[in-house]
């Protein structure tokens, strides 16, 4: 009973209702005073004396007798001594009761200042960590109070949006691991952990389960790449546009060497910018990955750069299977996958972080490709030396520098 008292008495609204009754008071019984204090001064408490006057006849004129008499400015006095008395009196009572009612207008005012808070109070006690839906929506004038409960939906739609996609990714990556977890656990149990296996079965499922932890591993380091771009730690800091791109194609030289194809490089120097350099080269390097990856032997991959109107692009061209017009929208898109990525178990995921690496640096991304004539990948940064001018030109630097292809 008495903790209950003493969580009653540490209330902001008992602390509020004792604030507007005490100001309240002492308002009303200054008020008073100086009414009380300024009838005071008029009157000065003395007794007053009583005089024998000699009283005539009117008609005769002859002496008849003695009567008292009092002076006006004593009768008024004696008035005004009584007057303060009684409003000394009626001026105490007053303030009792002002007291009592101050208390209770302050508990009324201070229950409707706080009504907004008990909202947002409710609200935030009905969300749970699995459901963020939930919002104040506040109503009623526009207010400090009407702008922290916008402010707190505000942070709830982003923290719905972030746990929505953290599990659309969790979901969708326990998906995809759990094939290739399958193939081990099946070649494992059927080939080999039987005795009875011949050689050249288990040559065949080594070379399955290598094929399924490869792919395992691609997965898995694409996930760690996108966390990675998404953790506060990382510091922006002055690049080197052009050579961060050479660097990422001098990393597939062999690879495509060995593929029949060359990499074209149209890279001038002092594209300068603002970002991480590792994950602007990752995302280069996922843009080459899937050129040589997709494009026929022979054929040629060009990686160029330049700048135009306050923004650096780097485009990447293959003379690949192209992307369907249908399927430009979902191209980025985390685990999406063509018919070509399908049939070499592609993880799905590498366009998906060069999106998120290219807007988390505040640029964009860009897709020119028909079925059958290549793809053009372009990547738009705003460039270190001054503000982008615009939004991001909706072109293809390739065919303005007449690089692109067929």
């Amino acid at each position: 009973m008495r903790l209950s008292r003493l969580s009653f008495v540490q209330t902001i609204r008992f602390r509020l209702t004792v604030l507007y009754s005490s100001l309240l008071f002492l308002l009303s019984a200054l008020v008073i005073g100086l009414l009380y204090v300024a009838v005071a001064r008029s009157a000065e408490e003395r007794p007053y004396t009583v005089q024998q006057a000699k009283l005539y006849s009117v008609d005769t004129e002859r002496y008849v007798g003695k009567a008292p008499v009092v002076e006006l400015a004593e009768v008024e006095n004696a008035v005004n001594l009584l007057t303060l008395r009684t409003l000394r009196d009626y001026s105490l009572l007053t303030l009792g009761g002002l007291f009592l009612a101050s208390f209770g207008i302050g508990w009324v005012l201070s229950g409707r200042v706080l009504r907004p808070v008990r909202s947002i109070t409710r609200a935030a006690a009905e969300i749970q960590g699995t459901d963020l839906s939930r919002r104040i929506l506040l109503t009623g004038p526009k207010d400090e109070l009407r702008d922290l409960a916008d402010t707190v939906d505000t942070m709830l739609g982003r923290l719905e949006g972030a746990f929505l996609a953290q599990r659309q990714l969790i979901d969708d990556a326990s998906h995809e691991l759990r094939s290739p977890l399958a193939i081990i656990r099946a070649n494992v149990d059927a080939v080999l952990a039987s005795p009875d296996s011949t050689e050249e079965e288990r040559m065949r499922a080594v070379a399955i389960v290598d094929r399924a932890t490869t792919r395992m591993t691609r997965l898995v380091e694409d996930l760690l790449a996108t966390a990675r771009r998404s953790a506060p730690a990382l510091a922006d800091a002055e690049v080197d546009v052009g050579t961060l791109a050479a660097e990422a194609a001098e990393e597939f030289t062999t690879l495509a060497a060995g593929r029949g194809l060359s990499i074209r490089r149209v890279l001038p120097a002092g594209l300068r910018g603002v970002g991480d350099h590792d994950a602007l080269r990752r995302a280069v390097g996922n843009l080459l990955s899937n050129a040589v990856r997709l494009a026929p032997a022979g054929s040629e991959v060009v990686v160029a750069a330049g700048s135009t109107g306050g923004w650096i692009w780097v485009a990447v061209r293959d003379a690949g299977p192209g992307v369907p017009e249908d399927d430009h929208a979902r191209v980025f898109d985390r685990f999406w996958r063509g018919q070509t990525s399908r049939r070499d178990r592609h993880s799905g995921l590498g366009l998906a972080i060069v999106r998120q690496i290219v807007e988390s640096h505040g640029g964009h991304v860009r897709l020119f490709s028909r079925l059958g004539a290549g793809s053009v990948f372009v990547l738009w940064l705003p460039s270190g030396e001054g503000p982008a001018e615009g939004e991001v030109p909706d072109l293809n630097p390739l065919a303005e520098a007449g690089l692109a292809g067929r």
